[in-house]
């Protein structure tokens, strides 16, 4: 607090020293502003000056709408306000033709506008995991979303006005980057209508997982021909927009998530109606009868998971809705399920016995490995490389057929198994 209010009031202090000066040497309105926007050091003050406004323009936002952040809102909001500079700064050398002190107003209130939609994602995010919410947490939502929405509406509006009148311009990032924006505050919107039914709801709502799934993968199809429009729009008008590469990726993988999750998710609950048994009264005496999903008890309508641990079914459909493992052991139940469907390979014979040491004629045995050497002998013997040059073989000699047990000869070079081998068979073929 006190760090802001330091720099709040050097900020001020050096904006009237500018402008003070600027007047007492034009002595008039408009050529003092005319020295001012030609002034390289005035207008950076006059930035800087900005910037410290638009920060106390969000810190006052920010007390209105949501109060205390909590630290995962806040770790979220400098993470993606640091990509969201940078994809700035990208932007700002396509368009550095159009660099203009409006220019850089419009990408200060699109990055502020950016960091009120994600802080109202997470904090719709939070009512799930939140037991009790005030009147007033849903004043400070639902007017927040109303006033981001109707600003992103008159945004997209007023991109599409300028470019049907002046043509093809900046403004076709601001409306791409305000569409995307909308799409956000339904997405949210979406979301927060599903917490609050079942919130206000007894029992919980099986049903919730799977509107909240459908929600994401439609707003994420929405995204994504979004993105592949602009991306051919701006190639074929102005030049490849390098800043939207990774915003573009992140949304092809959030809707590629989306769609693997209702595939595996029917198919799980598929799985769940016909493969997992009921489980019996037996088997809920036996273990602790307590859904750990809802904390329930269970009497009835109940399944067992090829895991054996029990829950109930609405309880499951709804937990598989998000991910298909089991709730307590975090088993892959879809690949426990192919497991038990597939199977048991044929048995394999067994390896036939192996034959008995120096069986053939043409085998060499050292200490570290074993190699078999054809009749006819071929140069360069292909050997395994050996620690040290010295190798100590023994060598399985062709004895002529009159000799009725085999010879062994104990030799101290390689050099020599070599010469000896090749002598030997020498020997035997003549």
């Amino acid at each position: 607090m006190v760090r802001a209010a330091l720099v709040t009031a050097t900020s001020l202090t050096l904006t009237g020293a500018v402008v003070a000066h600027a007047y007492l040497l034009k002595h008039q309105f408009y050529p003092t502003v005319v020295y001012l926007t030609k002034s390289s050091p005035s207008m950076a003050v006059l930035y800087i000056q900005a910037f410290v406004l638009v920060f106390l323009l969000g810190k006052f936002m920010r007390k209105v709408f949501f109060g205390q952040l909590r630290a995962a809102e806040m770790e979220h909001l400098i993470e993606r306000s640091w990509y969201a500079v940078t994809e700035t700064c990208l932007a700002f050398t396509v368009f550095r033709d159009d660099f203009s002190p409006r220019f850089v107003a419009l990408f200060t209130l699109l990055l502020f506008l950016k960091c009120f939609h994600w802080l109202a994602e997470d904090r719709v995010d939070f009512m799930e995991r939140s037991p009790n919410i005030s009147w007033l947490f849903h004043f400070r939502v639902l007017s927040l979303m109303g006033l981001l929405g109707i600003l992103d509406f008159l945004f997209v509006n007023h991109a599409c006005y300028s470019i049907i009148t002046r043509g093809a311009s900046v403004q076709l990032v601001f409306g791409f980057e305000y569409a995307i924006l909308l799409t956000m505050v339904l997405t949210t919107f979406v979301k927060y209508l599903l917490h609050t039914i079942d919130l206000q709801s007894e029992n919980p709502w099986d049903n919730k997982a799977g509107y909240m799934l459908y929600t994401e993968l439609f707003t994420g199809f929405i995204k994504v021909l979004l993105y592949i429009a602009f991306m051919t729009i701006m190639i074929k008008v102005h030049t490849f927009p390098l800043f939207a590469i990774r915003p573009m990726y992140l949304a092809m993988r959030q809707f590629k998530k989306a769609v693997t999750d209702a595939i595996m998710s029917r198919r799980a609950i598929r799985n769940m109606n016909t493969l997992y048994p009921d489980a019996t009264p037996e088997d809920l005496q036996a273990s602790d009868n307590v859904c750990i999903i809802c904390r329930e008890e269970m009497v009835t309508g109940a399944k067992k998971l090829p895991c054996n641990h029990i829950f109930h079914s609405s309880c499951l459909r709804s937990w598989f809705q998000r991910q298909q493992t089991c709730p307590t052991c975090r088993m892959d139940v879809l690949r426990a399920s192919n497991n038990n469907q597939t199977p048991a390979p044929a048995q394999a014979p067994p390896p036939a016995p192996a034959a008995p040491p120096y069986a053939h004629p043409n085998y060499v045995q050292s200490r570290t490995h074993v190699m078999w050497v054809p009749s006819a002998v071929k140069l360069p013997l292909r050997k395994r490389k050996m620690p040290f040059e010295t190798t100590y073989a023994t060598v399985h000699i062709p004895i002529p057929e009159s000799n009725a047990s085999p010879g062994y000869i104990y030799l101290f070079d390689r050099r020599y198994v070599l010469l000896y081998l090749l002598l030997s068979g020498l020997f035997h073929h003549s």
